[in-house]
This record gives structure tokens, C-alpha cells and sequence, in this order.
């Protein structure tokens, strides 16, 4: 995977925290420009490790959160960046979860689950439930119903131990009949890692996945029990072998005349699991084009990316558009945020 963060190898947090100690200086909400560079120099330029430390050293040495002193400095769309990036990762998860529920967005529910990896999921969801003091499955069951219930127990369930599965089962328990079977046989976490796929099975499956979608059983118990009992790259492996069997990818032989939010989820879960990079730089392209940039979908994707596999992203972008992702974003944003945003993309001539 190709990250976009420019972090040196060596960097002394100490320094760091009063480099930060001297643009906070002065009344609060008065950083001039020179001091906000500064800050972006140092923060856009360290690692989540060498966050940390900074984080440590900052509350050591003067007696402060960093992060709320940001969040008394910097304002807008900047600050929201600049403090999500300053959290732990998986903790900046369980916020962005919380507040896609609080706006009922399911595909950003759907996106955080499915795309990394078991172990990384498992954090999170532990993150989640430290700072909401409820599992992010009891908020699921509490802010959605019905068909939206079942597909994100679907993707809530994937990758998940045993414990965890049964766990997701006492929460919702008025969950239809089929999910109760699958939740309950999710295999565990070190089953799922493997990159072991069986060919024969995931011709077997994907006939089944076809003949549920060409009756439009859609939430039947046979479709739900192999997305939430598979692993990965089993499903990969049922998704092309569904294409080359049926000369359509899964996620077009989904598509419906009822414009069902139910199907639309299910098409996105798929995506997410099947090819990730190529969702992450639809999100990015949304959040650019479609009716004035959408800031928070753009600070999302970017900074839980940076350290990972932007780089890939910015190359299918820039192979859609024919332009750059940097140049596309320094036309969408302005200012402080702009800068910073740039420079987790990597480009340093700003």
C-alpha cells in the first residue's frame, strides 16, 4: 500500500510540543498565519505514533489537552480536520461512526466496517464502545430497522470473533430469523485473515447469490448467511467467479427498480469489500463534484488514508478525472485547510 503522509523517522516530541506551545501562545483564537503553518508543519508531518507522543509531552510539560487547546484555536472546517487527525485512529473512527448514525448515514457505517481489516475492526469497535459507553451494534439496532437493521448487522458482523457475533445477537434479538443463524456462526478472527479462498464454494455460492437476486429475494436466509459467514477474500473470490458465470458484477445485477436504500447498502457493503480503493475515490470524487465539496466526507477519507493507501486512490482519481487529486482538492478548498489537507496528500509545494 502506497501512504501519502511525509513523516520524518526521527522526531522529537518534545520540540514538537513547543513548537505547538508557541503558536498557541497569546490569546485564544488569535493564531496569525506564520503560527499556523507552523502548526500544520509539525502536525501534517507526523505519524500517529509521533502524534501520540506529541500529545504526551504537550499534557506533560504544560498541564493541557492538546486537542482541546485546538479545538479553542482553530475553527470551521480546519479544526475539525486538524483535531480528528490528532486523535487516535480508531477512536476518529468510533467519532466519524457516531456521527454517520446521528445523521443516519448508513454508507459511512458501512464503509468504516468494511474495509479494514479484522483486527482493525475489532479496535474500533472497542474504541466505540470506551467512548459511547454502548456498542456501536446497539446504536445500529436503535437508529435503524427493518431491511437497514440487516444490512448493517451484515457488515457489522463480518470479520468478527465468535464472542463479538454472539455479543451483536443479544443486542437484536428482533432481528428476522436468518440473521440469528449467521451471527451466530461468524467464524473468528484468525479464521478470517486467511487468504485461503475455495473455488468450488464460491461457485456453489455464487449460483445462490444469483438465483436470490434474480427472484429479488434480496433478504433471503441463504444470501445473508454467506455475506455474514465468509471471509474476505471468499467473497472476492464468489464476486468474480459471479461475474464471470453471469457476465455482470454483483453490484449491477443488484440494481433495482424500487431504489431500494436496502439494495444501495448491500451494493456498497459489496464495494467496500471487493475493491476498497475504488470506492474510497468514488467517495472523494462525491465529496469534490457533487454540489460544492463535501468537507467532512474529503477530511475522512484523507486522513484515515493518508498513512495507508492514498497513494493508490490518488492514482484511480487522477485515471478517472485526468487530473490530479491535489489539483482537484486546491480548487475545491481554501485557506488553512487547504494547506493541511494538501499536505497529507503529500504535496509539499503549496
Amino acid at each position: 500500500m502506497a501512504a501519502t503522509l511525509i513523516a520524518p523517522e526521527n522526531a522529537d516530541p518534545i520540540a514538537d510540543a513547543e513548537l505547538l506551545r508557541k503558536a498557541c501562545q497569546g490569546k485564544v483564537g488569535t493564531m496569525d498565519g506564520e503560527q499556523m503553518k507552523g502548526l500544520i508543519s509539525v502536525i501534517g508531518h507526523r505519524n500517529a505514533a509521533q502524534r501520540r507522543m506529541i500529545k504526551e509531552a504537550y499534557e506533560s510539560q504544560y498541564n493541557e489537552n492538546l486537542i482541546r487547546r485546538l479545538e479553542k484555536e482553530l475553527h470551521g472546517d480546519f479544526e475539525r480536520a486538524m483535531c480528528w487527525w490528532m486523535l487516535e485512529p480508531f477512536d476518529r473512527e468510533g467519532v466519524f461512526a457516531n456521527a454517520a448514525l446521528k445523521k443516519s448515514d448508513y454508507k459511512v457505517i458501512i464503509e468504516l466496517s468494511c474495509i479494514p481489516s479484522a483486527e482493525e475492526q475489532l479496535a474500533f469497535k472497542r474504541a466505540y464502545q470506551a467512548r459511547y459507553k454502548h456498542s456501536l451494534e446497539e446504536h445500529v439496532a436503535s437508529h435503524f430497522t427493518g431491511d437497514f437493521r440487516n444490512v448493517n448487522l451484515i457488515i457489522l458482523t463480518t470479520d468478527q470473533t465468535d464472542e463479538f457475533a454472539t455479543d451483536c445477537f443479544q443486542h437484536c434479538q428482533n432481528l428476522v430469523r436468518c440473521l440469528k443463524c449467521a451471527i451466530a456462526a461468524a467464524p473468528s478472527v484468525g479464521e478470517y485473515e486467511t487468504e485461503e479462498t475455495d473455488k468450488n464454494l464460491a461457485q456453489v455460492e455464487a449460483e445462490i447469490l444469483h438465483n436470490c437476486i434474480k427472484d429479488k429475494s434480496y433478504n433471503h436466509d441463504d444470501m445473508i448467511r454467506i455475506l455474514t459467514t465468509r471471509s474476505k477474500a471468499q467473497l472476492v473470490t464468489t464476486f468474480y467467479h459471479f461475474k464471470d458465470a453471469y457476465g455482470t458484477p454483483i453490484t449491477e445485477s443488484l440494481a433495482s427498480d424500487d431504489d431500494s436504500h436496502f439494495i444501495t447498502a448491500l451494493q456498497t457493503a459489496i464495494l467496500c469489500i471487493k475493491s476498497p480503493q475504488e470506492y474510497l475515490e468514488m467517495v472523494l470524487s462525491d465529496a469534490i463534484h457533487n454540489h460544492g465539496a463535501d468537507k467532512d466526507a474529503l477530511t475522512r477519507v484523507v486522513i484515515t488514508r493518508a498513512e495507508k493507501d492514498l497513494g493508490e486512490i490518488k492514482e484511480l482519481y487522477c485515471k478517472r478525472h485526468s487530473t490530479t487529486l491535489e489539483e482537484a482538492v486546491a480548487k475545491a478548498t481554501s485557506g488553512d485547510y487547504k494547506t493541511f489537507i494538501l499536505t497529507l496528500l503529500g504535496k509539499e509545494d503549496h
